[in-house]
Order: C-alpha cells, then structure tokens, then sequence
C-alpha cells in the first residue's frame, strides 16, 4: 500500500474510532531505517537511482537536469 492511498483511506474512516484504530494498527507503512525505502528525492520525491554525495539527495534525473546550474561537467566532454 503505498502512502498516498493510505492517507486517503485514513482519511475515510477519520470518523469511525474502533475502525481507524484497526486500520491504523494493522495498515499502516512502518517507518524505514535504511534501504531504497528510506531515501527519497527532494524534488520530485522517487525512491530510486538516488544520488546521495555532497549532500544532494536528488534522483538520476533531477541530478541530470540541475547538474549544469549546480556546476558539474561532463568528464571527457569539450564544449
């Protein structure tokens, strides 16, 4: 289940007490530690293909897309 559909369920059953609360103690995502899970990007928020080095967490092609304004080049690459 992802996240966004577990919102919208909670936010369906908000109303009922003994119905939210067996929701949320058997549907609900655990918290992640570590693992492709944990790590997201801050732009666009995908989980995979995550560039975490100084800093940046963004993925592939967030990275790709800024890496010229951030001041990355292509290595091997003249312009």
């Amino acid at each position: 289940m992802t996240i966004k559909s577990y919102k919208k369920l909670l936010k369906q059953i908000e109303h009922k007490k003994d119905k939210k609360e067996k929701f949320l103690k058997h549907s609900k995502p655990k918290e992640r530690s570590h693992g492709i899970g944990n790590r997201k990007c801050k732009r666009c928020g995908r989980f995979g293909a995550h560039v975490n080095r100084y800093g940046l967490h963004l993925c592939r092609q967030c990275f790709r897309e800024k890496a010229p304004k951030i001041g990355f080049k292509k290595k091997g690459h003249e312009v």
